[in-house]
């Protein structure tokens, strides 16, 4: 059996497609629910239906994705279970990051940046986007850690938490509140006041989960 064709960065096709597929999800494109089709994205993504079965097979086992008999794939549905262990992981990781950086890390910067996305996505009133803005800050102050790997765990965490986002249907009610607070945090880190933008981040990531707990119970009742 010949190997699998690679890119130019040592990647599989199917890894390269892979990594489009979770951009998808990212980005808010692809939904809790949404159906794969084999033949449009086949065309749509210009592989052989063979190369994206092993891409299904890749995102199913990292949890993305699921395979019901006679059905199809489907993007994963997030449950109450897992949006509870989302936060505290998150408030394990997220926190300490925090609350030991120092101001002149890079990943401030990236920070600014990211803060600065979604205000002008905001105005724009483009509530998807400042999603995306608010997973990237979030990926920036778990940077401030200098972990590779916890970076590369915490990528995973993002795209399960765009799911989470994807849960609730209006994306403005969702982020309209927290883009405030982030820059709140962000201030407080660039004064050098880090262990004061660590607890507010806690209480911030405390009154985020509540939120979305509420806001899934109402749409998804036991």
């Amino acid at each position: 059996m010949s190997a699998a064709p690679a890119t130019e960065a040592g990647q599989t096709l199917a890894e390269m497609v892979a990594s489009r597929i979770r951009e998808r999800v990212i980005s808010g494109e692809l939904t809790p629910g949404s159906h794969l089709s084999e033949v449009t994205l086949s065309e749509e993504l210009q592989v052989s239906r063979n190369t994206l079965r092993e891409v299904f097979r890749l995102l199913t086992k990292e949890g993305l994705l699921r395979h019901e008999a006679n059905k199809g794939v489907f993007v994963i549905t997030p449950n109450m279970s897992t949006i509870i262990d989302i936060y505290r992981v998150r408030r394990h990781i997220e926190c300490p990051a925090l609350a030991r950086a120092h101001t002149l890390h890079p990943s401030v910067a990236r920070m600014r940046a990211a803060v600065e996305a979604a205000l002008r996505h905001r105005e724009a009133g483009e509530w998807l986007s400042v999603g995306s803005a608010d997973i990237a800050f979030h990926a920036a102050i778990v940077e401030l850690a200098d972990s590779p790997r916890l970076s590369a765990f915490y990528s995973q965490i993002s795209l399960e938490l765009r799911l989470v986002f994807g849960l609730l249907r209006d994306p403005e009610y969702l982020h309209g509140p927290y883009i405030e607070q982030n820059v709140a945090i962000l201030t407080q880190l660039e004064q050098g006041e880090a262990v004061a933008a660590a607890a507010r981040l806690e209480d911030y990531l405390h009154q985020a989960e509540r939120f979305i707990i509420a806001a899934y119970a109402r749409i998804y009742p036991f």
